[in-house]
């Protein structure tokens, strides 16, 4: 697979396989993963700090802050896109990550051909 161009991306996942498995897929297509994080504010400090290409977000975190919770304090300062990969598809959860204006929604378990469609949509 030929890239246009190579991303930048922060993977906030509390689940370390999960967390690999994600890095695996997007760095096999050419692209760079920054830092894989567990907690929110954690990745609100890091976006505020490093300006990813993109944010891969589970939403179900650890620590105080959620993925959504997070977000939504990244939008205060940041345009950054954000796929959420979240074993939490409820529509209650959908609802509050619209407020974050999110580019995909991926469901758990990820399907890597879908991941990278998603990742290779973003400009």
């Amino acid at each position: 697979m030929i890239l246009e161009s190579m991303k930048s991306i922060l993977i906030v996942e509390d689940e370390l396989m999960i967390a690999l498995f994600n890095k695996h897929i997007v760095e096999q297509a050419g692209h760079m993963v920054l830092k894989t994080l567990t907690k929110g504010e954690d990745a609100v400090k890091f976006v505020r700090e490093s300006n990813p290409d993109l944010i891969l977000m589970d939403i179900m975190l650890e620590g105080e802050m959620d993925g959504i919770d997070a977000m939504k304090e990244i939008r205060t300062f940041s345009k950054v896109p954000v796929i959420y990969v979240t074993g939490n598809s409820n529509q209650s959860i959908k609802e509050r990550a619209f407020e974050t204006n999110y580019n995909d929604f991926i469901v758990k378990p990820t399907n890597p051909k879908i991941l990278l469609e998603a990742v290779n949509l973003i400009k």
